[in-house]
């Protein structure tokens, strides 16, 4: 499981500095595609294939569909981690999403995101308004057990 958040600098080749606690997961190999808010999503292998198993069983008949095709693989890249703990992002993919410099890394459960720091910034500005909160996920029905 993915969880935390991470401030790594992207060097010049484009090489991101993973947190080591996220290494492990992604010792199988990994994709980064792009997000759907400005940002990068990162899933394992397995989960990457997963989501492929999902995707391809929808019609290709509905537009929706082809665009969420697109937008899922025409935007993935398979990664490896370095020996120094660094994954290569791909140039669209930085400059899609507005990466340069730095980045914060997201854990989000079964896979992590990649944001710049100014979307970040926005997007857990939009995290701590509580009644905003209140409302957007009542009708999730979270039970604590």
């Amino acid at each position: 499981m993915f969880l935390g958040q991470y401030e790594h600098t992207i060097d010049e080749k484009g090489r991101l500095t993973i947190p080591v606690r996220f290494r492990a997961p992604l010792e199988g190999g990994a994709y980064v595609t792009q997000g759907f808010d400005q940002n990068l999503i990162i899933l394992t292998a397995d989960s990457f294939q997963q989501m492929y198993e999902r995707v391809k069983d929808l019609s290709v008949t509905d537009p929706t569909s082809r665009m969420l095709r697109r937008l899922i693989f025409s935007n993935a890249d398979r990664v490896e981690v370095d020996r120094a703990g660094r994954i290569l992002i791909p140039q669209f993919l930085r400059q899609a999403t507005g990466l340069e410099g730095s980045a914060v890394v997201v854990g989000a459960g079964e896979y992590f995101e990649i944001w710049s720091p100014a979307r970040w910034a926005e997007q857990n500005r939009k995290l701590q308004e509580s009644e905003a909160n209140a409302q957007r996920f009542a009708a999730l029905e979270l039970p604590i057990r």
